[in-house]
This record gives structure tokens, C-alpha cells and sequence, in this order.
């Protein structure tokens, strides 16, 4: 997945639209109607409902962003106006050395600052990598992989708490047993959207849309809970070998009505064969040996 980036200040730009589909994230002045689009019912939504809604009617009042969620203060950093981002300084690196977040009136930084709020010691957690990352390598043209993976997780994650047999298929992407074979088992997972670039995404829901899922092993379902494990789990070096499964979520029993077809699944341009092994030539077994 790519993210539309600036090189200097590493902010996914307002205005991506996924193909064939637009997100209706239009920016006013403090003007809320983007975020009428939200559909609060949505499964998907449920761990953000509160406190969003309420943050969403402050927006649609004519409050800015920055401003509804800071009302809030459930959040460790303070959010701040886009505009107060110093020019050629990086986004994650102000946030590290101001503590303030910069916050555009949209969808993408409204989902954001709920993160902030849900999962505050991971968003400090990987707050902590970016910078440290920046000041390693500096702004490069090309993020390096450990670099690459933080914004990834940011954007795009979502948090599985799965059985392991449901999570082995899902990495197999046998999709079949994912969502036939051992649908009664989702009954005992829990699956949460983190990065809130897919959370914007399913404001206009399509199938396509893809989830890089990471497992969490903390037995509770608390979200203040798997906050403190994710936070103390994540390092650059575990994000760098991308330990993620990719998952349609709109294949999730119970998240679209359409999939309580099993046909919903045989849309190969979705729910794609997993990429057959690269065969092992006799370089490599040299190479091995070395």
C-alpha cells in the first residue's frame, strides 16, 4: 500500500481516493460536514465511538479539529493547527520535540487524534521510533524498511486477538477455512482498526479495502491493556521484517452483510492465492553454506 507522502514532513496527503471510489473528506473552514459521513454504527467503529461522536458534533458546530479534541483531553500530546509545522521540519520529529500534534480539519487527522486517545502509549511509542529513525538517517527520498513499517502500522494496522488456527489461515491466506471452515471462531476474536488511514478508507466501505493485520498475544479484550503490551512489544526491528497478515475487512463475519454468502468469498481479485514460493536455486544453497 502506498500513502501519498511529502519527502520533508512525511504526512499522508488529504485527497487520496481509493480507485473507482472517493472519501468524502472535503476541508472547510472548521466545517464539519465530512464528518457527517460517518456512519457510527459501523462494527468497525465500535472501539471509537466514544469518544468520537461527541468529538464529530463538536466539528459539525463549527469547532476545528485541533480544537474538539483537545476539549477532550484524554490524549498525552496536545493537538495544533497544521499550519504552526515549521517548514522543512518532519512531522513526527515536531511531535517528539514540541509534543504537539499538527492536525488538519479532515477525516484522516480526526481519526488520528481518537488513536491518540485509545492507544496513547503506543502512539508515544511510535512517536519515539519515528524520531529516533529520523535522527539515525535523516529525511530521505526513500524511507528505509524500519522507517517504512512505523508509518505503515500508523496508517493501516488493525489488531487481531484471533485463536491460533484462525490466525495461521489467515497468514496461509487459506480463505476458505478463515471464513467458512472456521467462521463459528470468530466468535472469539477480537479484531481492531489502528491505523486511521484505513479507518478514513471505510467511511466509503469497498471490498477491496485491505487490513495489514498485526497479532496481539495479551490475553485481555481492555483496550488500556493491549495498549501497555502493544507498547512495550513494538521496536524497529521486529516492525522491519513486516509481521503482517493482509485481510479484507469486509470479509469479517458480522462487519458486511454481503459475506454471509460464501460466495462473497470467491473474488479471487480480492481475496487473492497466496504468492507461490520463489524456488530454491543452486546460488541460494551456495550462498547458504557460505
Amino acid at each position: 500500500m502506498a500513502f501519498g507522502l511529502s519527502p520533508v514532513q512525511g504526512r499522508p496527503k488529504l485527497g487520496l481516493a481509493p480507485p473507482g471510489g472517493s472519501v468524502p473528506h472535503e476541508v472547510g473552514e472548521h466545517g464539519g460536514h465530512y464528518l457527517n459521513a460517518i456512519s457510527w454504527d459501523a462494527p468497525w467503529l465500535k472501539p471509537w465511538r466514544d469518544p468520537g461522536e461527541a468529538i464529530s458534533q463538536r466539528v459539525g458546530d463549527g469547532v476545528s479539529v485541533a480544537d474538539a479534541l483537545n476539549a477532550v483531553q484524554r490524549a498525552p500530546r496536545r493537538f495544533i493547527p497544521q499550519a504552526e509545522l515549521p517548514a522543512g521540519v518532519a512531522y513526527e520529529q515536531h511531535i517528539f520535540a514540541t509534543g504537539c500534534v499538527p492536525t488538519r480539519d479532515g477525516l484522516h487527522d480526526f481519526f488520528n487524534g481518537l488513536v491518540w486517545m485509545q492507544f496513547p502509549r503506543t502512539k508515544l511509542r511510535l512517536n519515539a521510533l519515528q524520531a529516533a529513525q529520523i535522527a539515525s538517517t535523516g529525511i530521505q527520498p526513500v524511507r528505509g524498511p524500519a522507517r517504512d513499517a512505523l508509518t505503515l502500522f500508523d496508517e493501516n494496522v488493525a489488531l487481531l486477538q484471533a485463536p491460533d488456527a484462525l490466525w495461521q489461515a489467515l497468514a496461509a491466506k487459506d480463505w476458505q477455512t478463515l471464513f467458512v471452515t472456521l467462521r463459528p471462531m470468530w466468535a472469539e476474536t477480537q479484531l481492531i482498526l489502528f491505523g486511521h488511514a484505513l479507518s478514513e478508507k471505510l467511511v466509503a466501505p469497498r471490498k477491496p479495502m485491505t487490513a495489514h493485520v498485526f497479532r496481539v498475544m495479551e490475553p485481555s479484550r481492555a483496550l488500556a491493556d493491549i495498549d501497555a503490551w502493544l507498547a512495550a512489544e513494538l521496536n524497529a526491528e521486529l516492525l522491519a521484517t513486516k509481521p503482517f497478515a493482509h485481510l479484507p475487512v469486509l470479509g469479517v463475519p458480522g462487519w458486511w452483510a454481503a459475506n454471509e454468502c460464501s460466495d462473497f468469498y470467491s473474488d479471487s481479485s480480492v481475496f487473492r492465492a497466496p504468492r507461490p514460493s520463489r524456488p530454491v536455486s543452486v546460488v541460494d544453497t551456495v550462498l547458504a553454506a557460505c
